[in-house]
């Protein structure tokens, strides 16, 4: 059985909720002190996201075939958590279009 870990899970939800707000969220620091860049972290929630879909998809195989060590429970629960990441995501990505097009239509 996994464990969550809440509070890696709400600096990711917080950072999420911020990107869609269009708020200039805080940067984790990094190991050696130094802000990291957007693609970093972009690719980094990314990851994130994937890691939680790919192991909801894990989880409910191991159900379906059977095996008496996942529950019904955790499956409904990782897949809830794929969901809400995969459309927090998605929210962040139609912000940044948004963005980028108000950006676009700017007159130099």
């Amino acid at each position: 059985m996994n464990e969550i870990d809440t509070s890696q899970l709400l600096v990711q939800m917080r950072a999420m909720a911020a990107a869609a707000q269009g708020q200039a969220a805080a940067a984790p620091q990094q190991a050696n002190g130094t802000a990291g860049d957007f693609s970093a972290l972009l690719k980094q929630s990314i990851d994130g996201v994937n890691g939680l879909q790919e192991n909801s998809g894990k989880v409910g195989n191991a159900f379906v075939m059977g095996d008496p060590n996942v529950s019904l429970a955790e499956v409904m629960i990782a897949k809830q958590k794929s969901g809400i990441a995969f459309q927090a995501t998605v929210q962040v990505r139609n912000k940044l279009l948004e963005a980028y097009k108000q950006i676009m239509s700017m007159q130099v």
